[in-house]
């Protein structure tokens, strides 16, 4: 069965990076677009960023454009976010999804079907 399984979340200073993997199995990971997404406490989902599943093309959040930057390494069959430059407003439990198909602008940014169950990351002083 697919699973997801993210990792790498912490407690970071402002300013300071953390580097979050998602490890997939039970699917093709290299023939599938992936997304990053996020829920801050008491707040809705918010997609991060995504990718094509030859890595070919990368999408991002505007809240997040220029500090991270979304990766994969389908011969590991993981997904990494590097997060630079982190913010209090980052704090979220950070979310990975398999989209359903290799890529499309809107299958990164709307059409997922398998989750992971979370990692969280926390900004602040």
């Amino acid at each position: 069965q697919v699973q997801l399984v993210e990792s790498g979340g912490g407690l970071a200073q402002p300013g300071g990076s953390l580097r979050l993997s998602c490890a997939a199995s039970g699917f093709t990971f290299s023939s599938y677009a992936m997304s990053w997404a996020r829920q801050a406490p008491g707040k809705g989902l918010e997609w991060v960023s995504g990718i094509y599943s030859d890595g070919s093309d990368t999408y991002y959040a505007d809240s997040v454009k220029g500090r991270f930057t979304i990766s994969r390494d389908n011969a590991k069959n993981t997904l990494y976010l590097q997060m630079n430059s982190l913010k209090p407003e980052d704090t979220a439990l950070y979310y990975c999804a398999k989209a359903q198909s290799s890529g499309s602008y809107y299958a990164v940014r709307y059409e997922y079907d398998y989750w992971g169950q979370g990692t969280q990351v926390t900004v602040s002083s």
